[in-house]
């Protein structure tokens, strides 16, 4: 019994091995780059927006008098 339990461990293994080379080399999915190119053009404008309506007029980011 003890020599069937050896013979399983390196076949299981084996075949783990097997299951993630096969899942390492497939072929990557499409990523939709232009809608995500455009979703994040729509979060910069809106960032832009929200910092210079939060910004009081004349401020320059600097801590004055430090």
């Amino acid at each position: 019994m003890a020599a069937l339990a050896w013979l399983i461990i390196p076949v299981a293994a084996a075949l783990v091995a097997t299951l993630w080379a096969g899942w390492a080399a497939r072929t990557p999915r499409a990523t939709g780059d232009p809608a995500s190119l455009a979703e994040h053009q729509r979060f910069l404008a809106a960032m832009e927006r929200s910092t210079a309506s939060a910004a009081p007029s004349g401020a320059t980011g600097e801590r004055g008098g430090q």
